[in-house]
Parts: C-alpha cells; sequence; structure tokens
C-alpha cells in the first residue's frame, strides 16, 4: 500500500557550531556522498549542516541536475557536514520504514521523473520538503523491507567484488606491460622479431565515425545500429551503446560499423585519451577514434599499451574550452611491434578475464534495476 512519506520522515537542522565536524561532503546526482571539492579555506564552517549516519541529504534545487535528483544516505561515515543548500532529514521510526529501503526507492527513475515535474520556481526550480513529503511509497512491513533490501545489497557486493577485480587486473596487465615491454628495453638493441613502430602500423585499420543530422528523424527513429558517444568510452569493456542510429543514419552521414574486438579511443571532452574494448559492433560519433586490430591478441594488448601510456598521450591534446586529441595523434604514438603472439598472449588471457568481470556487472546492474522497478508493483 502507498503511503506519504511526509508521515516517516522528518528535517533535521543541526549546525556545527563546535566546529568539531570537519569532513565536508556533498551529494552527487548518483545519489552518493562524495567529498567536496569546494573551496572552503576562510570559509566559516560552524555555519555547516551536520549530517549522521542514517540521515539523508538533499539537494533541493533541481533545474541544474538534468534529470537527476541529489539524494544521499550517509552511512559509509560517522557524520560530516554539508553545505547550508542542502536539506538534511530522518526516518522517523526504523521500524516501520527502513532508511536504505527508502534509499532504494529514491534510485528509481520513476522517482527522479516524478520530483522534476512536481518542481516549481521562475529562475531556478526547487523540489522543496513539503513537496518531498507528499511523495507516496509503498511501505510493506518491515520484515519485507529488510528482506529487499538484503537482495538490493548482495547484488551490490557482487559488483563492488567485481570492480576490485577489475583494478586488479588493470594493475597486473600494466605491471606485466612495463617489465617486458618498458623496463630494461634498449629501443636500439631489440630482441629478434621487435621492431618500434607507431599504433597505425600496429592497427589493421583506423578510422572515426559520424553523427547522422539530428534534425532528421528518419536516422534516429529506428534501432538498427548502436551509436556511441564518447562519454561512454571510460577505461571500460562495451556491451551496448545509449543510442542507436536507423539504416538511413548510417547510409547518410559519415558513421561506420566497428567490429567486435575493436578499441576505440575518445578524443573530445571529459574522457580524451580513455578507451573502450568493443564487444558489440557499434557506429561511433566523429569524436571515436577507432582502431581495428589483426587479431584478439592485439587488440588487447594495444588496450593495456594505452592504459599504460595513457596520461602521456591526454598531454598531446590541444584546443582552448576544450583540448582535443586527433586521430593522427593517436595514429603516430610509438608502439613496439612484436611478430611473436606467445610474447603478447597473456594481455589476452587478461582481457577475457576482464571482459567476464564488465559483463558481470552489466547484468548484476539489470538485475538491480530490476528490483527496483518492482517496487512499485
Amino acid at each position: 500500500m502507498m503511503k506519504r512519506l511526509g508521515d516517516y520522515i522528518r528535517p533535521v537542522d543541526v549546525r556545527n557550531r563546535d566546529l568539531k565536524v570537519t569532513r565536508l561532503l556533498g551529494v552527487s546526482i548518483t545519489k552518493e556522498f562524495m567529498p567536496s571539492i569546494a573551496n572552503i579555506v576562510g570559509t566559516d564552517l560552524s555555519a555547516y549542516k551536520v549530517v549522521t549516519k542514517g540521515q539523508f541529504a538533499y539537494g533541493p534545487v533541481t533545474s541544474r541536475n538534468g534529470d537527476k535528483i541529489s539524494v544521499a544516505l550517509l552511512d559509509g561515515y560517522d557524520d560530516a557536514i554539508i553545505s547550508q543548500a542542502y536539506t538534511v532529514f530522518e526516518v522517523v521510526d526504523t521500524n516501520a520504514l527502513d532508511p536504505e529501503y527508502l534509499m532504494m526507492w529514491f534510485r528509481r527513475p520513476e522517482f527522479d521523473r516524478y520530483a522534476r515535474f512536481h518542481s516549481h520556481g521562475s529562475a531556478r526550480e526547487v523540489f522543496d520538503w513539503e513537496e518531498m513529503c507528499e511523495v507516496q511509497v509503498p511501505v510493506p512491513a518491515i520484515e519485507k523491507q529488510r528482506e529487499t533490501v538484503a537482495e538490493y545489497n548482495t547484488l551490490a557486493t557482487r559488483i563492488e567484488t567485481n570492480k576490485k577485480l577489475i583494478s586488479t587486473l588493470e594493475q597486473t596487465a600494466q605491471t606485466l606491460y612495463r617489465h617486458t615491454f618498458v623496463d630494461n628495453i634498449d629501443p636500439n638493441n631489440l630482441p629478434e622479431g621487435w621492431r618500434m613502430g607507431t599504433v597505425g602500423e600496429f592497427c589493421a585499420k583506423m578510422t572515426s565515425g559520424g553523427t547522422p543530422s539530428r534534425t532528421n528523424n528518419d536516422y534516429w527513429n529506428s534501432k538498427d545500429y548502436p551509436w556511441l558517444k564518447t562519454g561512454e568510452v571510460q577505461n571500460n569493456v562495451i556491451f551496448e551503446t545509449e543510442e542507436y542510429i536507423s539504416e538511413a543514419g548510417l547510409k547518410n552521414s559519415s558513421a561506420k560499423l566497428i567490429p567486435t574486438g575493436s578499441v576505440v579511443m575518445a578524443m573530445y571532452g571529459a574522457t580524451a585519451a580513455q578507451v573502450g574494448y568493443l564487444q558489440c559492433e557499434t557506429t561511433t560519433n566523429q569524436a571515436c577514434c577507432n582502431m581495428i586490430c589483426k587479431s584478439e591478441v592485439d587488440a588487447a594488448f594495444l588496450y593495456f599499451h594505452f592504459l599504460v601510456n595513457q596520461e602521456e598521450i591526454k598531454r598531446l591534446a590541444t584546443g582552448g574550452a576544450q583540448e582535443n586529441l586527433s586521430q593522427d595523434v593517436i595514429s603516430a604514438q610509438p608502439i613496439l611491434i612484436v611478430d611473436d603472439n606467445s610474447v603478447k598472449q597473456a594481455f589476452s588471457a587478461i582481457m577475457q578475464k576482464f571482459v567476464c568481470c564488465f559483463k558481470e556487472i552489466k547484468i548484476l546492474t539489470q538485475t538491480q534495476t530490476l528490483l527496483l522497478s518492482k517496487m512499485g508493483a
């Protein structure tokens, strides 16, 4: 049965008057507390709000966050301070409404849409406390709530385990790369069958993509081909894309089909120099440098080569407000070309484990989404 949220929560307004709390956090649109990046030198922190473990905070101003509402439950720390701009609240009786269960409700896209729809104001749109109290929440028996939370947290734990394994695999691959191809390597006296070349020579083909005209709905009204944007290239394995284009969109633009097993590097924006390993055939926008390799072994080797040299490549970006790389710059990057595939085979084995971890995260995340959707059923 749906219940009015205001009957279960109350506002909290405790200020940091004694300056005992020094950990300053903010609330992200991913619904997590995060370290604040605000410059607080010379700032009077006594007026900042204190939030303690088990309490919530949310940003009432919604017009800055796109479609997301910044709301989070503090569970990683005993206490913290946050800006006065946030509203802090808590559950009145945790035996009636589990805070973690409520946080699951806040993670639903339906809640974000509701909050944005009910935000109001002219200069800026606000989802105020009165509106928050009118949110309708299903409140089953506390045992059922805790059962749902336990199921969700089990999935979250498995996701975190896979993320840690991915980090370990990355470190292993980079250590192996440096040991084999950097440390104690004399460029003027390379082993037989080795030579210094360029990424352009190493790849079978390099190409960018394209964006069909946004004004022509026929190019976007059919999910014929995945279409990858640079923001989705985040040192990751890519199984699917956020957007798709039609057959007509492919034919009437410079977009090209890039095969599974290719390596993609973002050339523009916040993810410039980050790479992706394709596990789907896809088209891309023009800001992606797509590298089709001669074998899976070469693709894995190239991916980890880029991870090792990522910072150096990123420094080559040029431009004004937004620094960009170019396909020519990436193509000219030096790389050891080794005829003997057995020397590179270990990177392929690591990549196979890498792909499995990302795939499991994808499945677990989808299961979490399904669990959240069932809360409103």
